[in-house]
């Protein structure tokens, strides 16, 4: 019966191998590398989420997840939300998510958050309310994964033509703009000339959010050499504080994993000045006495906090 049920969950709700190829869905092909590891990426985030649909109790499922090659694990974390938020939404007398990020996703919690935020985008759920029964200050994180997914299956409306999808008002626009951001590295197959082109053709209003972005998926995900990185380092201009915030995000996030990686040392010490455990704790610093939610959410002020830090870093360099 078992098995019954996770066929049914598969043939409803599953992810076709196709739908990680960058050839099928339309991005930028770049160098053959980047894309190969860019695209394990993406089946390593199917491979989660097929885990959740087949059982979602917490314990066997985080067995399988942990069982992935540390580098890519948190990705394989962040399909299972999803695959946990979609059947929470069809059937939501279970809390499965709750459940999952108390037990075996404590330590990936942020990238639970995001993979909520894939099954938003695919349950065309309210937003607000769906937001609102989850932690405060990481809820913005959903719509950081709502933001994601759009690129990353719908770039030509949301890339291109720059829309972004209704129901979403003040600060969520933001939040979103961050995981349109983090999508653009594999839209545009980390090359650093095609992002910057694409970025400088939306609204100024939303460039930093974009970068911040970026800044986060290089240096979660990786791909490219530190000589590119100091490109990008330089693409970003302005907004450099921004990609160092993103890359800050990325570092606390495998910290807490226990998933470091070279790569993300890499980017930390070319955009932020300084190793990713160091950038990890600029973010723990940043958490320190937020105020409550106003007009402007804590989790903003967050960033700006750790934005700060990397611009006074930038000037006493």
């Amino acid at each position: 019966m078992t098995h019954l049920f996770a066929s049914l969950r598969r043939l409803a709700f599953g992810i076709a191998p196709k739908e990680t190829s960058f050839s099928y869905r339309g991005f930028y092909p770049g160098d053959a590398m980047v894309r190969h590891r860019l695209e394990r990426v993406g089946r390593t985030f199917v491979y989660g989420y097929h885990a959740a649909l087949d059982d979602s109790t917490p314990e066997s499922l985080g067995r399988r997840l942990n069982a992935v090659e540390a580098e890519y694990r948190g990705f394989a974390f962040e399909g299972a939300a999803m695959g946990l938020a979609i059947l929470d939404g069809v059937a939501p007398w279970r809390c499965r998510v709750q459940a999952f990020v108390m037990g075996p996703g404590a330590a990936h919690h942020y990238m639970v958050y995001v993979g909520v935020g894939w099954a938003l985008a695919r349950l065309h759920r309210s937003v607000p309310r769906t937001i609102q029964r989850y932690d405060p200050l990481l809820r913005w994180l959903i719509l950081d994964g709502y933001g994601f997914h759009e690129g990353y299956f719908s770039w030509q409306r949301s890339v291109q033509q720059h829309q972004i999808p209704g129901g979403l008002t003040g600060y969520m626009r933001r939040a979103f703009d961050q995981g349109l951001g983090r999508s653009l590295w594999f839209v545009k197959c980390a090359d650093v000339a095609h992002i910057a082109t694409t970025i400088a053709r939306f609204e100024p209003s939303r460039y930093q959010d974009l970068w911040s972005g970026v800044g986060l998926a290089c240096a979660y995900s990786g791909g490219v050499s530190r000589a590119t990185l100091g490109v990008l380092a330089g693409a970003a201009g302005d907004c450099r504080p921004q990609l160092a915030q993103g890359a800050a995000f990325a570092a606390k996030a495998r910290q807490r994993a226990g998933n470091p990686a070279t790569h993300t040392d890499d980017a930390c010490e070319i955009f932020c000045g300084m190793s990713a455990d160091e950038a990890a704790q600029i973010t723990d610093i940043a958490l320190e006495e937020l105020p409550p939610d106003t007009d402007v959410p804590a989790y903003e002020i967050w960033r700006q906090r750790i934005q700060s830090a990397f611009l006074e870093e930038r000037v006493a360099r």
